[in-house]
């Protein structure tokens, strides 16, 4: 497996302290195939957006793919307070966009989360009119239940759905979003594929930015479980994990976030290794379903633009 395609770059963490290094990775992974670029108005306060401007400057706009996410509303402190996804404002949020990334359109528009309180039919056909006037190719949808992306298809056909996954966070598997997005045709991107740092085989573990973790006694048992495996593959327990999303799902695709070219070459890496069913079987052994309740990203609800606690 060495579908290049099956690789997105995700430049959450691109901002101005980083700008040549980013830089550097956002134009390495063009040179190697990667066409998929994923950003967001929030992200930096705007800089991903500006340093993604800079990277593609000169390169020809038929030769990637950019997404965008919209609506997270950040305090100058640091973290989140709210969401704006009302239909009424998307223009806007979509103008400074394009203004911060010097384009005329994007290829991917997506609200980050849902606001309950907000029809997500409403919030498609407010994109829909974004679609007709140019200023966007194409929808993606994120971080909703299987009920609104389907409300969602009925009005226009959703391009990508992005969710989260990984062996420590199985939840799609059974809540039926992936046999919405399949009998739709959709896209199938996930992301956090290492749980946000909580699997990766680092000294540091337990709870990361402030997310449920792992007691570092349990994360140990499991990353020797995962190293043994990993180590008969010749791999790293960070590219078997990439491996074992796309063995779990054929037809998905995984966006990988970093600002180092070295780290990208290591996730391209990781599309040449294969697994057997068995080694399937004795990933999910070291990791057992028990310990999936509350590991990974705090689950946020938004009603009426606030977070409803």
């Amino acid at each position: 497996m060495t579908d290049i395609k099956r690789l997105g770059l995700g430049c959450m963490d691109m901002n101005m302290s980083n700008k040549d290094r980013s830089i550097e990775t956002i134009r390495y992974a063009l040179d190697h195939g990667i066409t998929l670029l994923n950003t967001g108005e929030f992200y930096g306060g705007g800089e991903s957006e500006m340093v993604l401007r800079e990277a593609l400057k000169g390169v020809p706009r038929d030769s990637y793919f950019l997404s965008v996410k919209f609506g997270v509303l950040p305090q100058p402190g640091g973290g989140i307070y709210g969401l704006d996804v009302r239909p009424w404002n998307v223009k806007a949020h979509l103008a400074y966009s394009l203004h911060r990334l010097g384009l005329d359109y994007v290829d991917l528009y997506e609200p980050a989360r849902m606001d309950e309180s907000i029809p997500v039919e409403e919030i498609i056909g407010a994109i829909k009119e974004c679609v007709d006037a140019g200023y966007v190719r194409n929808i993606g949808l994120t971080q909703l239940t299987p009920e609104n992306l389907a409300k969602a298809a009925k009005v226009y056909p959703i391009h990508t759905v992005e969710l989260a996954y990984s062996l420590a966070n199985r939840s799609i598997e059974k809540n039926g979003i992936l046999d919405v997005a399949r009998s739709n045709r959709m896209n199938i991107l996930a992301f956090s594929v290492l749980q946000h740092g909580v699997l990766a085989d680092t000294p540091s573990g337990g709870a990361v930015s402030g997310r449920p973790g792992i007691p570092q006694e349990v994360k140990d048992s499991i990353l020797s479980g995962l190293r043994k495996v990993a180590s008969d593959k010749h791999t790293t327990v960070e590219n078997l994990l990439q491996a074992y999303v796309y063995e779990k799902n054929p037809d998905m695709s995984v966006l990988i976030g970093t600002t180092r070219k070295e780290h990208l070459q290591d996730s391209i890496d990781a599309l040449s290794v294969e697994l057997t069913v068995d080694e399937i079987m004795q990933i999910e052994t070291v990791f057992p379903a028990k310990l999936l309740q509350g590991v990974g990203m705090r689950n946020l609800t938004f009603r009426d633009g606030r977070i409803e606690m």
